[in-house]
C-alpha cells in the first residue's frame, strides 16, 4: 500500500458493494490505472488507501476463498 496523493483521486468514481444494503459498515472502491483506492462509505471526505492492483487482486480471492474466516 501507499499513502494516496490528492491528485490520485481528482475526478474518481467511487463504487460501493451491491451487497451492502442498508448497512452503514461498508467501503467503497475507486478504480485508479494501477491500483485500487479504498475509503470508508461513512466517511467519504476522509483518509483512504491505495492498494497496487496485483495486491488487491490477491486479496478478493482470498476473501473467495474464505482464507479469512474465523473458527471461533
Amino acid at each position: 500500500m501507499r499513502r494516496p496523493h490528492p491528485s490520485d483521486l481528482v475526478g474518481l468514481t467511487w463504487r460501493k458493494s451491491s451487497r451492502s444494503g442498508s448497512n452503514s459498515n461498508c467501503v467503497e472502491i475507486g478504480s485508479l490505472s494501477t491500483a485500487v483506492a479504498v475509503r470508508d462509505s461513512k466517511d467519504p471526505d476522509g483518509p483512504c488507501l491505495i492498494v497496487d492492483r496485483p495486491d488487491w487482486l490477491a486479496f478478493i480471492d482470498a476473501v473467495k476463498h474464505r482464507e479469512f474466516d474465523l473458527s471461533w
